[in-house]
């Protein structure tokens, strides 16, 4: 019993030297940690680093409040030239100037007898205006005649005063339509009607006297007539002529108006 004894403060003694020890590692292990937090006396200030990298661009701010006007700048230099626009109307003409003074004497010219020469070219002139005038009648005859059992009618699409339309048929070799009958007054209706012709001169008139039609051939209106109802009237006294419309009656005119009218032909003369 007495060796256990003696054993037991040896141990007692081991074990307070490893608590000693550990205790005095802590203490200074806290020591040292306690005087890394406390903070040391402020330096020199260091030397100015370089420039560093410029940073993004930040947003857009709001536009600002508009400022006072400005005073007005010097004029800019002159633009180009732009197209050339349309041209103006006609302008007005201008007083005739001053005449200029005379031109010399020009030569003497080869003798001439002008006058068959003139004479020669008056000759063509009327010839040319015949035959211009007769192309013309042809084409209206080829267009469409009209015919009866002893007439032959040709509505001639010139506009022309009622005198010059007779002489127009007069030099053909007949005269202007003279409806004595009611064959020959439908067939006249009936032939501008197909036409689409609204009204044409007949060879018919009161110019020698007043409300006695006769027709151009001097004969006398006495065995038919077809007026339409309130005509002949006359109108302003000066309704001397007779027109016919597509329903085949008759209407005075004056003879002044230019209209088609319808010539007449005798197929005993042809």
């Amino acid at each position: 019993m007495a060796p256990h004894v003696l054993l037991l403060p040896a141990v007692v003694l081991s074990v307070l030297n490893l608590v000693q020890t550990s205790y005095a590692q802590q203490l200074a292990e806290e020591t040292c940690t306690v005087q890394i937090l406390v903070p040391g006396l402020k330096g020199e200030p260091g030397d100015k680093g370089q420039k560093g990298a410029p940073g993004r661009p930040g947003r857009v701010g709001p536009p600002g409040d508009m400022g006072p006007p400005g005073s007005k700048g010097h004029k800019g230099v002159m633009g180009r030239h732009g197209k050339v626009g349309p041209s103006g109307m006609k302008g007005s003409k201008g007083e005739t100037g001053d005449p200029g003074p005379k031109g010399p004497d020009g030569e003497p010219g080869l003798p001439c007898e002008c006058a068959p020469m003139r004479r020669m070219i008056g000759e063509m002139d009327l010839l040319v205006a015949q035959l211009s005038s007769e192309l013309r009648f042809i084409k209206s005859a080829v267009a469409g005649i009209k015919e009866t059992e002893s007439k032959l009618y040709l509505l001639v699409k010139e506009e022309k005063r009622f005198w010059d339309a007779q002489l127009y048929c007069q030099a053909r070799g007949g005269h202007l339509a003279m409806p004595k009958d009611q064959e020959s007054n439908s067939a006249i209706a009936t032939y501008i009607r197909a036409a689409g012709v609204s009204r044409v001169y007949i060879g018919l008139n009161d110019v020698a006297r007043e409300g006695v039609f006769t027709y151009v051939d001097s004969s006398p209106m006495s065995t038919f007539s077809a007026w339409r109802q309130g005509e002949p009237n006359n109108a302003y006294d000066q309704e001397d002529c007779t027109d016919l419309l597509p329903t085949g009656e008759w209407n005075d005119v004056s003879c002044s108006p230019t209209m088609y009218f319808v010539c007449e032909f005798s197929k005993d003369n042809i």
